[in-house]
């Protein structure tokens, strides 16, 4: 799941720093995609009370990613993606599973916002919250000392507020292809880009109704895991 997605899990939550945990692992990789590291692999007792809660937050995420990448919604709305993609993009290098994967999640981020289920502006206010020595600290716990690149991406995320772009679906289309060129040169035509609008606007018409059910479903398995 994309990063509103994952805060709709805690979209009530009061504490800044389990909600930034929660968006943790996707900032390291789009800050590095060679870092990583395995906090919740270590049996570690924190003395400081924001560790805890990054740890907490971050569990979260990859338990999410675990419940979302296994459910019946997310392997047929992929596949119906990467159908309907795959004609107009025919001529890209770009693979078709990998450009339904991420537009379903992208998708799911534009609806959250457009029907009101999350607060982006609170999102934000959280991320602003934080500090940079704790965050630094807790990296360095688990073997990441050269962590300039990741705040200078975190500092431009946070105010860039980027996420609020997902409401206008030409920005979805935008963010797939800013994406892809971290892998391919270029991935789309401009006719492509706007074919691959098109479709999406048209996904998201027959989602709108039924795309909280997956929230509901993983939030169910959270509560009971």
């Amino acid at each position: 799941m994309n990063f509103l997605s994952h805060y709709y899990f805690d979209r009530y939550n009061t504490h800044a720093y389990e909600v930034l945990g929660s968006l943790l692992p996707d900032l390291l990789k789009n800050a590095n995609n060679s870092w990583n590291i395995h906090p919740e692999k270590k049996d570690l007792h924190y003395q400081n009370p924001a560790h805890s809660y990054l740890l907490k937050g971050w569990k979260k995420h990859l338990l999410v990613d675990k419940i979302f990448h296994n459910t019946a919604f997310f392997f047929f709305h992929q596949h119906q993606l990467k159908l309907e993609l795959r004609e107009v993009m025919k001529d890209s290098p770009v693979k078709p599973f990998f450009l339904g994967h991420i537009a379903l999640e992208l998708i799911l981020d534009h609806l959250l916002l457009s029907e009101k289920k999350i607060n982006a502006d609170t999102l934000y206010h959280h991320l602003s919250q934080t500090s940079r020595q704790d965050i630094e600290s807790f990296f360095r716990i688990h073997g990441l000392e050269q962590t300039d690149k990741f705040f200078s991406f975190f500092e431009s995320f946070k105010k860039e507020q980027y996420l609020k772009s997902y409401i206008d679906v030409k920005n979805i289309s935008y963010s797939l292809k800013r994406i892809c060129m971290r892998l391919w040169k270029n991935p789309f035509t401009i006719q492509q880009e706007e074919e691959m609008t098109k479709i999406i606007a048209h996904y998201i018409s027959k989602l709108r109704v039924e795309f909280i059910l997956i929230f509901d479903e993983i939030e169910l398995q959270l509560v009971n895991e």
